[in-house]
């Protein structure tokens, strides 16, 4: 009698797992993930394998594995707010790099990044434009004011340099990136670009893909 009263008193295990349960709801949980990612590999597999129109990349392919985003970029807003790369996630992003002081080439690229995205016409949409500035000196006005629309984001610049690949002889602020809507780095294209040509890759991958 007493040992029933203990035994009433223990609390109730839970039963233990189905094996099979978990087994498929690890497989669902895939195959969900799969669908989401489904059109940006098809992207990809489209440009660079099948490579519709016989036409090679003009950029550069970058290796993801090899420069994800660091976690100590420590991108912030001109006022000081953090604001992560992370943040565009859905979007292509054009990335480039240079000192707050913009000398020509720093306007040149930025000019050449707001050409190339009004250059997709009604996909202009899909594409941010980002500047990390790589030192702590203030913008003019009217830098600001000509390239609105451009998300202009102070960063470690040791971070940046030890993030973003450069062709021999050349250095981050020569070279405007590509960063596809899951946040990972895919493309950099050469210092003067011929902007026809990247818009070309450009229009290719947004073809391709319905993400973003």
């Amino acid at each position: 009698m007493e040992a029933d009263k203990t035994a009433d008193a223990l609390p109730a295990t839970a039963a233990p797992a189905d094996p099979a349960m978990q087994k498929r709801g690890r497989r669902m949980l895939w195959l969900v993930l799969l669908v989401c990612a489904s059109p940006l590999l098809a992207s990809y597999f489209t440009y660079y394998v099948l490579k519709p129109e016989k036409r090679n990349n003009y950029g550069a392919l970058v290796d993801q594995r090899a420069h994800p985003v660091p976690a100590g970029l420590g991108t912030t807003t001109l006022d000081g707010r953090p604001q992560a790369l992370a943040g565009f996630k859905g979007k292509w992003v054009m990335l480039m790099t240079a000192p707050g002081a913009c000398a020509e080439a720093c306007r040149k690229q930025l000019f050449t990044m707001r050409q190339l995205r009004l250059m997709q016409g009604k996909e202009m949409d899909r594409i941010e434009r980002v500047w990390l500035i790589t030192d702590r000196a203030p913008l003019e006005t009217l830098v600001i004011r000509e390239f609105d629309g451009t998300h202009m984001l102070r960063a470690d610049p040791a971070a940046v340099q030890g993030w973003l690949p450069v062709d021999a002889g050349t250095g981050t602020d020569d070279h405007i990136y590509l960063i596809d809507p899951l946040g990972h780095l895919m493309m950099r294209f050469p210092r003067d670009p011929e902007p026809r040509k990247v818009y070309k890759d450009i229009y290719k991958l947004l073809k391709a893909s319905s993400v973003g």
